[in-house]
């Protein structure tokens, strides 16, 4: 079976999804979340469109505990924490 060379040229222009950082209010709910869950710092937070899913990365708790954490991505839930 031949594939048509304009399904070809899309699939191949067409760009993967690229993991993109959260809107203002979206980081304001993050923050609040991750604050009231005891957490005082973290670094870069972008949403996985693949997963899809909120990733955390270096969050460090009042202990001084560092972690990666995945979020809920409709309540910023914590639902995946691995410790670094």
């Amino acid at each position: 079976m031949l594939i048509p060379a304009a399904l070809i040229a899309a699939a191949v222009a067409s760009p993967a999804l690229a993991d993109r950082g959260p809107s203002r209010e979206e980081a304001a709910a993050i923050a609040a979340k991750l604050t009231e869950a005891g957490f005082k710092s973290w670094n870069k937070v972008e949403f996985d469109e693949d997963g899809p899913i909120w990733k955390v990365d270096d969050a460090r708790t009042i202990e001084g505990k560092t972690y990666d954490l995945q979020l809920d991505p409709t309540h910023y839930g914590i639902v995946k924490k691995d410790g670094d």
